[in-house]
């Protein structure tokens, strides 16, 4: 038992250890990350002044609020997955620019524990950044969410995380093999998320031929969701279709991602692919 308990208390410092680790990482490098504050700021902003000129641009009267709230969620939760996306998927990137991936995938530590301390770095800090951003949208336009279903948004926004971290764990493997392109196919595949997941308009506009695509991506029932919660004001349970779906695409995509991931870094390691840095 006591060499159970010691197992456990070793990962949870390796866990601690990962996080506190990508947290110094952002500390160091703090200007750049405070450009891409900014930058996803001003793009929340745009957002939203697009939904105030609509009226004025077609001329005809639209419920301009309504309109900003559902363009402010497609965009900051859109900032939300795509930063959680970018920062599993990074997982090979970093370690490439830090010079470390040779000692941390061939040190004597589980990669489940190193997975799980990256996702929830990333969990974490794409919460405080949204947060932020949020807070600082709201001094320009008048945002009204009162009586908004925040306890089911918040079931939303962690289901939507545990099924987005496995799809990352997967893009992750990209880097591994083609450090001089797999940062751009990630680009790409965000991209591609971003057009069939109804960020800022409804599925419903999409060539039927497309909207299957959007049927397995993650992002459209946290979307879809969290415009139930915050402008529909609907419970739990008329977010049950959301949440099931998000939940099932975890337990399908989070075991599937550590096993791609698990048989790239072990393909890598026999071919010598570690210590390429492009």
């Amino acid at each position: 038992m006591m060499r159970i308990s010691e197992r456990i208390s070793a990962e949870m410092l390796v866990l601690y250890a990962f996080i506190g680790r990508q947290f110094a990482l952002y500390k160091r490098y703090w200007h750049w990350e405070l450009m891409w504050i900014a930058y996803t700021f001003a793009n929340t902003l745009a957002i939203g002044f697009l939904g105030s000129g609509v009226g004025m641009v077609t001329g005809q009267e639209v419920d301009s609020k309504t309109l900003i709230i559902y363009l402010l969620i497609g965009s900051l939760m859109w900032g939300y997955l795509a930063g959680l996306f970018w920062e599993v998927g990074s997982v090979v990137s970093w370690e490439r620019w830090e010079g470390t991936i040779e000692y941390t995938f061939m040190a004597p530590i589980s990669r489940i524990t190193h997975l799980i301390g990256m996702c929830l770095f990333a969990i974490i800090y794409g919460v405080l950044r949204t947060v932020l951003i949020l807070g600082a949208v709201a001094i320009f336009f008048d945002l009204d969410i009162s009586g908004a279903d925040l306890p089911g948004a918040l079931l939303i926004l962690v289901a939507s995380s545990v099924s987005l971290v496995g799809i990352g764990m997967m893009v992750a493997i990209l880097p591994l093999f083609s450090p001089e392109k797999g940062t751009q196919i990630m680009g790409i595949i965000e991209a591609l998320i971003l057009m069939v997941s109804g960020v800022y308009y409804p599925i419903d506009v999409l060539p039927s031929w497309m909207r299957w695509l959007s049927w397995i991506s993650p992002a459209t029932y946290t979307l879809s969701g969290m415009r139930k919660a915050l402008l529909s004001k609907e419970g739990i349970s008329g977010l049950f279709p959301e949440l099931a779906a998000l939940l099932l695409m975890g337990l399908i995509a989070v075991p599937l991602g550590f096993l791609v991931f698990s048989w790239a870094e072990r393909r890598a390691k026999r071919i010598g692919m570690l210590s390429r840095s492009g």
